[in-house]
């Protein structure tokens, strides 16, 4: 019988990638495949014609055989289909149908079966929300927290088994982990439900666990907040989650911080912002005024003539950076604040201070109050 083109078979171009091979292979092959079209010997027949097709066309030096001379330049070569075939390929047909079906190619074309093993699965990470003021996140501290984690069995040390006990082999199995039959042309391979893949069963469990190796603990646990952490970092303290199955390692603790906010300081980065109030004469003549900063206080020199909303710098008062040495600045905005409750003899007073500067306060401000019109185009 003759055979059909590959190229034809998965329904490709002559020039197609490699990744459009293994795309139309994949969706032909899950078409056609015998789990989805039991006792259909055309659907077995059609399944086997694209592999064959694939494995010619996604190796290289094969496709290159089969370009210059078709089928006959593969005989040449040593191949005839899947007799005499090199059995790594399955490895990739596995790599590609693995997620959707557990069969072993490897049993239906005589090329041994691939085993998974089962590792010791580590623990499970854990994460916890932590609240520092905002003088803790410049400068750091140390703090004792508590968790409520899962330890191994203190009996069976993870085992599951009741101490003196041993597991037995699964009957149902025969300790293999997987149980096997015959559909259509392939042996396919399933976990076993009585096991679980593990190939033993547990008849004497341990008491203290009920055979699941591990118990719930309270631990508590100090930690160090290193300066400068802001609001939604994260820490990762190796070692300090769950434990995980017996001789597998822990899993990790995430610490994500949140700072409190803070009643006179913003903090942007690693920069602090504040704001002062200044009396009109502090403004307009100069002054010097005390700022609290995390570290204590820092002398601010106020020059005359000092316009409401102007911002000031204290170089290095900020907090420090958490990956350089360098520290942010604190940024003062100063707010004059108008005068209230005036007596008369300073009404007076400022009333000639206007009148000596040129301003007319009984002038209305014409441009400010008159309404305007506007047309509507």
């Amino acid at each position: 019988m003759t055979k059909r083109d590959y190229y034809e078979t998965l329904g490709i171009s002559r020039n197609a990638t490699a990744e459009e091979i293994k795309r139309s292979y994949r969706q032909l092959a899950l078409k056609c495949h015998p789990d989805r079209n039991p006792g259909d010997k055309e659907a077995e027949e059609m399944f086997k014609e694209t592999a064959e097709a694939y494995s010619v066309l996604i190796d290289p030096e094969k496709r290159s055989i089969y370009d210059r001379l078709g089928h006959e330049g593969l005989r040449g070569e040593g191949f005839s289909g899947f007799s005499g075939f090199n059995s790594s390929i399955f490895e990739d047909f596995e790599d590609i149908l693995g997620n959707f079906f557990n069969f072993s190619f490897g049993d239906f074309f005589g090329t041994g079966q691939r085993t998974r093993a089962r590792y010791p699965q580590r623990g499970r990470d854990l994460a916890l929300e932590f609240e520092v003021t905002l003088e803790e996140a410049a400068f750091g501290i140390k703090k004792e927290i508590k968790l409520n984690r899962v330890e191994l069995c203190p009996v069976c040390h993870g085992s599951k088994l009741r101490p003196g006990t041993q597991k037995t082999v699964c009957q149902q199995c025969q300790g293999k982990g997987q149980v096997r039959y015959q559909q259509g042309f392939f042996i396919v391979s399933r976990t076993c439900s009585q096991c679980y893949g593990s190939g033993e069963i547990i008849t004497t469990p341990c008491k203290e666990c009920r055979g699941s190796g591990s118990v719930k603990k309270k631990k508590e646990l100090k930690i160090k907040i290193p300066a400068g952490v802001d609001d939604g970092s994260r820490l990762r303290i190796g070692g300090e989650g769950e434990a995980g199955d017996k001789d597998a390692p822990r899993g990790d603790l995430y610490v994500v911080i949140r700072v409190k906010k803070h009643d006179f300081f913003k903090r942007e980065d690693n920069n602090l912002y504040c704001k002062v109030f200044l009396s009109f004469s502090q403004a307009a003549l100069g002054t010097s005024i005390d700022i609290p900063t995390l570290d204590g206080h820092e002398l601010l020199k106020i020059p005359a003539e000092t316009q409401s909303g102007e911002v000031f710098k204290l170089k290095g008062n900020g907090i420090k950076s958490l990956l350089r040495h360098r520290k942010g600045d604190l940024f003062v905005k100063v707010n004059v604040k108008t005068p209230n409750n005036l007596n008369k003899e300073q009404k007076v007073l400022l009333r000639q201070l206007a009148e000596s500067r040129g301003e007319n306060l009984e002038e209305v401000d014409r441009n400010r109050n008159n309404k305007k019109k506007y047309i509507v185009h």
